[in-house]
């Protein structure tokens, strides 16, 4: 697979005094090989660095009306799992570095994670709502093999009672199956699994260092035998690429359990729209044209839809039709059931003996 490239688009200087590179021992070099089964074939190789990131809170607060959660915690930035299609690409900018390759090999990670949100849930006046974790990067992305900053989170809000949600492609979701199930016995624990196609082939060059289709199921799966509300993202659907899959895709996911599904139509947001271009002409030189046009269709023209509520809904006959598809293979699949509630009365305080989890 030939390089992204690198599409510097807007940036800001990197505040000198919050980041430092980390040693060579840190570096992952090819990280996502060390577990081979998650993989039907060999993933291009990229050599990694990480940069360790004290930044001083990290809980984000969402501002977006049309996004269905309040507050977020993402552990790292960048993700080595390069998606292609990945909305989070732009971020990278404001770096100063490149929503291409960049996006992809020069990874940040978080590791006080734990001990600022500690801090943030032991405010006077905090309210528990429901955290979400994975929404810009992913939690279990290869890194976290090394880091565990996300088990760490995971930890602290289970001995708070804390409500969460996860969205992740990763199998390695499993290696923290006992903090999983413990929260979702409690009410307190939803997952989505992000299962975009069931062609390995397909989910290679979309995805090249994420879970191969199969493992993503029997992700599901397991998840789902652990009691925990286990729920498939079929996102985003690319028109000519991969929504012939939708009846499949839903039928597959519900064999394995899931709970229900939904999906989001692709979005192109700034330097994102370049580059899957560039991936499309490399990748689909016989179908570029058409997949842009059925696109743009969806989008007054445009590449990308910017405007809230309007990027989560696109327009025209295409879509309809693509809506009207998922919506019935969903009910055929029993996966149109709405998603309980997590709870939110059993939050407490953190302890103040910070031994405990450090």
């Amino acid at each position: 697979m030939p390089p992204l490239p690198l599409y510097k688009g807007r940036g800001a200087t990197i505040n000198a005094a919050s980041l430092r590179f980390d040693d060579p021992a840190r570096i992952a070099d090819g990280d996502w090989l060390d577990d081979r089964e998650h993989l039907d074939d060999e993933a291009p190789p990229l050599r990694t660095s990480v940069t360790v990131e004290h930044p001083r809170t990290i809980i984000t607060r969402n501002r977006s009306p049309d996004i269905p959660f309040n507050q977020s915690i993402n552990a790292y930035r960048g993700c080595e799992h390069g998606c292609i299609y990945c909305f989070a690409r732009p971020t990278h900018a404001y770096l100063n570095l490149s929503p291409g390759l960049d996006f992809e090999s020069r990874l940040f990670a978080k590791p006080d994670a734990a001990r600022l949100l500690k801090a943030e849930l032991g405010k006077r006046g905090y309210k528990p709502d429901v955290l979400a974790l994975g929404t810009n990067t992913d939690p279990y992305q290869p890194i976290e093999m090394r880091y565990r900053i996300t088990r760490s989170i995971l930890q602290l809000l289970s001995e708070c009672e804390h409500p969460t949600a996860i969205t992740t492609k990763s199998a390695r979701i499993l290696h923290d199956l006992d903090l999983l199930a413990s929260l979702a016995a409690r009410g307190l624990l939803s997952v989505v699994i992000s299962v975009t196609s069931l062609d390995p082939q397909t989910t290679r060059l979309m995805e090249p260092r994420a879970a191969s289709p199969k493992q993503r199921l029997l992700t599901i799966r397991k998840l789902a035998e652990a009691g925990i509300p286990t729920y498939a993202s079929l996102s985003p659907i690319i028109p000519a690429i991969n929504d012939h899959e939708i009846e499949n895709i839903c039928a597959a996911v519900a064999d394995a359990g899931a709970a229900g599904a939904y999906s989001i139509m692709i979005r192109l947001p700034q330097e994102v729209a370049p580059i899957f271009r560039a991936w499309l002409s490399t990748h689909y030189p016989d179908r570029a044209k058409k997949v842009m046009a059925l696109i743009q269709d969806m989008r007054g023209g445009q590449d990308n839809s910017p405007d809230f509520f309007d990027r989560f809904l696109p327009q025209g006959p295409y879509d309809a039709m693509l809506r009207a598809r998922f919506v019935a293979a969903r009910r055929k699949h029993g996966l149109d059931r709405p998603q309980p509630p997590l709870r939110t009365d059993r939050f407490r305080p953190p302890p103040g003996d910070q031994g405990r989890l450090f």
